[in-house]
């Protein structure tokens, strides 16, 4: 839990860079193409500033890093501490990439486009602050700052019903994050009164003393606002509604960002303060992942609105993650952790192409297209790539993720003490339930490709469609480019996943549980403790 401090302000200015973007849109008289040049330009430069990172970055250290400490209010013990591990990079790259993209698409919104971008930067600032805070006030703060973005940009920028939506998604995710709330609160009384002194800093409030129950009550606090986000059945009910009221750009932000916010805050800050509870969870959590799995695929194979049905789908492929996790092994959660930067590139992709097909007609009904691999071959190409990628084609990014879940899924669960719990019924329980999603994956998307790129093209209705423009092109290239590229070298994300992955099998199994390597890693550890900075 230790954070090597840096003196670079490398975090500090990333989290900076979109604020600056906010700055000049609300006080510079632009015309809309200048409002979206600004925000290009900032996005752009966050982008920029997140694959810096990577210069500075050690894989295979145990420890955060670029660490940075600011007081906030001493006086109650609360700092702004910043740091990072393999995960979070991942994430915060893929943040930066998809709010870019976000930016360069905003042609399609055509009123108040100033509040839209403001919208967007000001949720990418919650987003990169969440994946960076290390004090729980702080991430609390970025947590719920998340909120007020989101509910503007379905709220004004969405469909018909977004009023209905925009409250539905801040009903949900605000009732799990006050109950987060009182257990942040809780926890630090309980630091106070063992300790004599106030202290957020998630180093210091793992080293608190819990019964039992109060660990099971606090895990199932932190847990439950968790679940709402990423989501779990049967807390997604509100995923569907905000993802087809939501404006392109915000589906595409929700679905290959938001979403991991529950993933992480898991991994990040349940399993190092609960790792008996989080223990305890596991088998309920791995129940809940397949019903997810199943649900939400089977939910997609009948929906008639293809924004909808991809929708769904994330509801089925997040089921994978959080099987993943539940499975205790390294092989399962390194499969999970790089399943949700997989699935951030290919179904941001997919409401991409939603959003091109649902600019020209105005419609996202299945049933309204047809044929159109005559009419737009660029675009069904397009199309195809990020298909078989969603149903984890291999030499795609979505086999490396799926692939390693199911074979930690094969493997079972594992005890506290490192050895193998001998449950077979369950094993294939959760094995048949894991394949079946993938099949299901396979048809369901299978389906909507055939219908709507295959078949008798209709001249008189769809006579009008043009093709991928070129900033269409721009977008989808780079998204491309990343489903093979992962798919061919995973081995370039899963050497700084790997730390991450075994930081979490550690915390909630022991330091016996994992494979020998890990024996040598802690000796690793005490080496750069006694090298670098830390707090």
């Amino acid at each position: 839990m230790d954070i090597l401090l840096s003196s670079n302000y490398s975090l500090s200015l990333l989290l900076i860079s979109p604020l600056i973007g906010i700055f000049l849109l609300s006080f510079l008289n632009l015309s809309d193409k200048g409002f979206r040049f600004t925000a290009i330009g900032t996005s752009f430069l966050s982008f920029l500033l997140s694959l810096n990172l990577f210069s500075a970055f050690e894989s295979g250290r145990k420890t955060f890093q670029l660490g940075e400490s600011y007081n906030w209010i001493p006086s109650f013990g609360i700092k702004f501490v910043l740091g990072i591990d393999g995960l979070s990079l991942w994430l915060i790259t893929l943040t930066t990439f998809l709010t870019f993209l976000v930016c360069v698409s905003s042609t399609s919104i055509e009123k108040r486009i100033r509040g839209y971008l403001i919208s967007i930067l000001l949720l990418e600032v919650g987003m990169l602050g969440t994946f960076m805070a290390l004090d729980l006030l702080s991430f609390y703060v970025f947590w719920e700052l998340m909120l007020i973005p989101m509910y503007f940009l379905i709220g004004i920028w969405g469909g018909k019903n977004r009023i209905y939506a925009a409250l539905k998604f801040v009903i949900y995710t605000a009732l799990g994050s006050l109950l987060m709330l009182v257990a942040i609160i809780y926890l630090e009384f309980k630091f106070v009164s063992q300790f004599g002194q106030y202290s957020f800093l998630l180093s210091d409030l793992v080293n608190i003393s819990l019964t039992v129950s109060e660990e099971m009550w606090l895990f199932g606090a932190f847990a439950l606002a968790f679940l709402i986000k990423v989501p779990v059945f049967p807390f997604h009910t509100w995923l569907p509604d905000a993802h087809v009221e939501a404006p392109t750009g915000g589906s595409v932000i929700l679905a290959g960002v938001l979403l991991k916010m529950g993933i992480y805050g898991l991994v990040r800050f349940a399993a190092p303060l609960f790792p008996y509870a989080a223990l305890k969870f596991s088998p309920l959590f791995a129940v809940l992942g397949i019903i997810g799995i199943i649900a939400g695929a089977l939910i997609a194979w009948v929906q008639t609105d293809m924004k909808k049905l991809v929708a769904y789908s994330s509801v089925s492929h997040m089921g994978f993650c959080v099987l993943g996790l539940a499975m205790l092994n390294l092989q399962s959660v390194q499969g999970a952790l790089i399943q949700l930067i997989n699935h951030g590139v290919s179904t941001a992709a997919l409401f991409f192409l939603v959003g091109v097909l649902y600019d020209r007609k105005h419609t996202r009904e299945i049933s309204a297209y047809g044929g159109l691999a005559s009419k737009l071959p660029i675009f069904s190409f397009v199309f195809m790539v990020f298909m078989l990628s969603s149903i984890g084609l291999p030499l795609t990014n979505g086999f490396v993720g799926e692939f390693l879940i199911l074979l930690g899924t094969f493997q079972g669960f594992h005890a506290l003490n490192g050895t193998e719990v001998s449950n077979l019924p369950a094993t294939i329980f959760y094995s048949t339930g894991a394949v079946a999603g993938v099949i299901l994956g396979a048809l369901y998307m299978i389906s909507l490709y055939r219908r709507v790129v295959f078949g008798k093209f209709d001249e008189k209705a769809n006579g009008d469609l043009t093709e991928l423009s070129a900033r269409e092109s721009f977008i989808f290239t780079p998204l491309m480019a990343l489903v093979f590229f992962i798919g061919l070298y995973p081995q370039y994300i899963l050497k700084d996943l790997e730390a991450s992955s075994e930081n979490y099998l550690r915390e909630v199994l022991g330091s016996e549980s994992t494979s020998g390597s890990l024996a040598e890693t802690n000796s690793t550890q005490e080496e750069n403790r006694e090298m670098s900075p830390v707090i």
